[in-house]
């Protein structure tokens, strides 16, 4: 099977439960089978030490992280990497990214 590349936001009073909301989120989207592409693949999940961007900044870091094949993240067994962002509404939250096999 390969891989895709996924990107996907969300809030949370913490990484940890805004991760598991977001795999619990694309899980109820596109299923459990196992090859989804979508970040409901990933167990971990890796926190960046990067400032805060908006949205659209972090998806191009990630990206550039992504083909530059950094291995904290350019791995569809190892862990969702995370980018701190700030919200349209000003409230901080992070983006998800990685490799997912489907």
């Amino acid at each position: 099977m390969g891989a895709l590349d996924f990107y996907t936001t969300a809030t949370g009073t913490d990484l940890q439960s805004a991760f598991n909301a977001a795999r619990d989120h694309a899980a109820w989207e596109y299923g459990t089978s196992g090859f989804t592409g979508t970040i409901a693949e990933k167990d971990e999940v890796t926190l960046l030490d990067e400032p805060k961007r908006s949205e659209d900044d972090a998806v191009t870091r990630a990206k550039e992280l992504l083909n530059s094949e950094d291995p904290r993240v350019n791995t569809k067994y190892g862990p969702a990497g995370a980018l701190p962002i700030t919200t349209d509404d000003g409230a901080g939250g992070w983006l998800f990214f990685g490799l997912a096999s489907h």
